[in-house]
């Protein structure tokens, strides 16, 4: 059972791209009973396409739907949101291949030390080449979006706000 990571930098790419080809990707690996993961990196760096003013129309309402005890739960982290995202994509409640591809899934803030530079034995760069397009007018970035929500954007700006 050979397993790859595929590494993908989210910096620059549109959201629903992203996570459409992420879950792609998981989900063949899944059915195919092989246990290939998917990294992405620099989540608060992705796109959201649209004018920022519908775009955090959008956003701010799903986050009110929530309920403090009973749900349902919208992530305010950048890095939860694209997690989200792919979530939304994947048989996951209907399907056990849908769980076990979403538990292949790690998303992180920024880039871990060990992704830097030349990547580790057994990973690979994601073949974003179908789902980098030219970076639309209007739109705005993850991080953006999540620091409107109220969330600590001092964990991706380095303290600067």
């Amino acid at each position: 059972m050979d397993e790859t990571t595929f590494v993908f930098d989210a910096e620059g790419l549109v959201l629903g791209r992203l996570a459409s080809a992420t879950a792609n990707i998981l989900l063949k690996a899944a059915r195919e009973d092989r246990d290939d993961k998917v990294i992405i990196i620099n989540a608060e760096k992705a796109i959201v396409s649209g004018s920022p003013t519908s775009v955090l129309n959008k956003y701010h309402a799903k986050y009110e739907l929530n309920h403090a005890r009973k749900g349902p739960f919208f992530p305010r982290m950048p890095d939860m949101i694209l997690k989200r995202a792919v979530r939304g994509m994947l048989p996951y409640q209907k399907k056990s291949s849908g769980r076990r591809a979403l538990r292949n899934l790690r998303v992180e803030i920024g880039c871990p030390s060990h992704l830097s530079g030349d990547l580790p034995d057994g990973h690979q760069a994601g073949d974003d080449s179908k789902i980098r397009k030219s970076t639309p007018e209007r739109f705005l970035s993850l991080g953006d979006i999540s620091a409107n929500l109220g969330a600590p954007s001092h964990r991706w700006t380095g303290g600067e706000q």
